[in-house]
């Protein structure tokens, strides 16, 4: 997501359709739109944990995605199958709460389809932030540092079977030093915001220094099992044609809860934990 510059679709043809994608949807809006109609983006107002924006705010980037992507060769690595499936449930789902693991190529195609809901970028590296919100600088976004590395994701299995503090029944995030798999050093907004969506296509894990996605889905996961409200939470995974992708994913968000299989995108619904004791799967 973060670094490659386009998917192995024709980048001109995935461009034109993404371009195609919001602008059949926002044309009809705008002449369907009744004040007591749902709308067909993420515009639900009221009753929502999250930022809401004003309608002119998400129309204004609803306009700059369309110009953006209509007039760049640069467009999302994943396939329009991939965005699909997050599209689709960005439909239904209002008022959304959105977190995203990474910014790329995509972070506004992503904020654009949820303009009056919250939609947050959680991004490893500060220079590649600095420059994505140079360029985008609606967006809303932090930066992140990792305590792990993906040459040791073997050896964090074994430590979440060993550390109480990882384990489901004590399972939690805010100040969680000792579980390494638990990302304790994110903003309040992140810990006080119930996720409707969570999208993990960061940070990097095709190197062994960098800092791999093992935390990044427990911590999904955790967010999940803990969710006070009703409903479930939506959880993507990009890239599980990589082990550690996928051996983490079978292991926290769990093949019973996955409905749906995209090329390398897995989607999971998750429903909050019942019973605290029990284990993730």
């Amino acid at each position: 997501m973060l670094r490659k510059s386009f998917s192995s679709e024709n980048p001109w043809r995935l461009g034109l359709l993404v371009v195609g994608l919001f602008g059949g949807t926002f044309l009809i809006a705008s002449f369907l739109r009744t004040p007591n109609s749902n709308p067909l983006f993420c515009i639900g107002g009221g009753g929502g944990m999250g930022r809401p924006g004003s309608e002119e705010e998400g129309t204004t980037l609803q306009m700059e995605a369309i110009r953006h992507y209509a007039t760049s060769a640069v467009v999302p690595q994943q396939s329009l199958g991939e965005v699909t499936v997050s599209f689709d449930v960005l439909k239904s789902t209002a008022p959304c709460n959105f977190l995203v693991f990474g910014l790329g190529h995509d972070s506004l195609m992503w904020a654009a389809l949820n303009p009056r809901g919250r939609t947050l970028f959680l991004e490893e590296d500060p220079k590649w932030y600095q420059a994505v919100l140079k360029d985008a600088p609606a967006l809303e976004a932090d930066t992140v540092a990792y305590r792990t590395q993906l040459s040791e994701a073997d050896e964090l299995l074994h430590h979440y079977r060993s550390e109480p503090q990882c384990s489901p029944a004590n399972s939690f995030l805010r100040g969680n030093s000792r579980c390494r798999l638990a990302l304790n050093m994110l903003s309040d907004k992140v810990y006080d915001t119930e996720w409707d969506l969570i999208m993990i296509d960061a940070p990097r894990g095709y190197f062994p220094e960098a800092p791999g996605r093992m935390a990044a889905i427990y911590s999904a996961a955790v967010m999940a099992r803990n969710r006070k409200g009703s409903g479930v939470t939506h959880v993507f995974l990009h890239d599980v044609d990589r082990k550690v992708e996928k051996t983490y994913a079978e292991l926290f968000l769990c093949k019973r809860n996955l409905v749906k299989a995209v090329g390398r995108l897995w989607h999971f619904e998750i429903l909050p934990s019942t019973n605290p004791n029990s284990d993730f799967c």
